[in-house]
């Protein structure tokens, strides 16, 4: 009994392996595109898919940046300006991405681009601090899903949300965590919405990679702003050396921080050339050991693990 269990497990493996090696013809023809690709996982993700053979269309937040991404890559490749909280450049853009695609259609959209905002206990923010990141992180995407909807619709294609390791577990105070917790479930609800249209949505949750994004330095920059104007009972709470000791702190977890970015932009690729794309895809050795598995475990022991991290207080009790 026992042998024919673990022959069954076997080939379910091997089917279940081999359905996820099928992939899609034909990827010349077909258009993708992806926001934020100043940098980082996008720039990558633009330049790779052009390689690729797909016809890229790259929006850029700056002109140099655009420029330098168009002289890295084929003809194929177009870029466009974009901010993706200005309502009107996303309704141009997507526009002039219809008159691109034609009766094509798009095939892929990727929505990567994202900023980190501020990182700093909840206590020391106020509401503005949390409104960029939400803006750009969760409005503006939701803005760029909602013009260019209608072009995935028609090329029955793929969408692909960059969500974060953020959007399972709150790791620090400020914008960026509610913004992709939103963005998890905004995909969930047009995952199920595009599935009588044949279109497939997926999610990417990226552990800590070592972009432009998560800078230390101007992470820093911006949470020694914020000290700087906090009342004097708040800086008796926490004490005058925390910042400098959650410096430190940080500097242990280094060997956690991803260098590869290939590792998202190889689920990118899944995601839009499969014939069966996952829902779901962890990026990075410490999302798929840690942060994933603990997101599923008891609230007691999140916090237990994740305030081991945070330095303690000087005086709490300080009024």
């Amino acid at each position: 009994m026992f042998f024919w269990v673990l022959a069954l497990l076997i080939l379910c493996g091997f089917l279940w392996n081999y359905k996820r090696q099928l992939k899609i013809a034909d990827i010349t023809d077909k258009y993708i595109f992806i926001t934020g690709c100043d940098t980082g996982f996008g720039n990558l993700a633009a330049r790779t898919f052009d390689k690729k053979g797909f016809h890229v269309i790259a929006a850029c937040l700056t002109e140099s940046e655009s420029i330098a991404l168009k002289a890295e890559t084929s003809e194929r490749l177009h870029t466009v300006l974009l901010d993706v909280t200005d309502p009107e450049n996303v309704k141009r853009t997507a526009q002039w991405v219809k008159n691109q695609v034609g009766e094509k259609g798009l095939w892929g959209l990727i929505n990567n681009a994202g900023i980190l905002g501020v990182l700093a206990p909840t206590d020391w923010l106020t509401v503005e601090d949390y409104r960029e990141p939400i803006e750009v992180n969760l409005f503006g995407l939701i803005s760029v899903t909602l013009n260019l909807l209608p072009l995935v619709k028609k090329a029955r294609g793929r969408i692909i949300n960059v969500s974060s390791i953020g959007g399972r577990l709150a790791f620090s105070g400020g914008g960026y965590t509610p913004s992709k917790y939103a963005v998890e479930g905004f995909n969930d609800s047009l995952r199920r919405d595009m599935k009588a249209f044949g279109v497939h949505v997926s999610c990417i949750e990226p552990g800590l990679f070592k972009t432009g994004l998560s800078d230390p330095i101007k992470a820093t920059e911006k949470k020694l702003a914020i000290w700087k104007h906090l009342s004097p009972d708040i800086k008796q709470q926490y004490g005058e050396g925390y910042i400098e000791k959650s410096l430190d702190k940080l500097k242990g977890t280094n060997s956690f921080v991803n260098v590869d970015l290939s590792l998202v932009v190889e689920c990118m690729d899944h995601a839009l050339t499969s014939l069966f794309p996952k829902t779901h895809y962890a990026a990075g050795r410490d999302a798929k050991t840690f942060w994933i598995p603990l997101s599923h475990m008891p609230a007691v022991l999140q916090d237990f693990l994740l305030l081991k991290q945070k330095i303690e207080l000087a005086n709490p009790k300080a009024v």
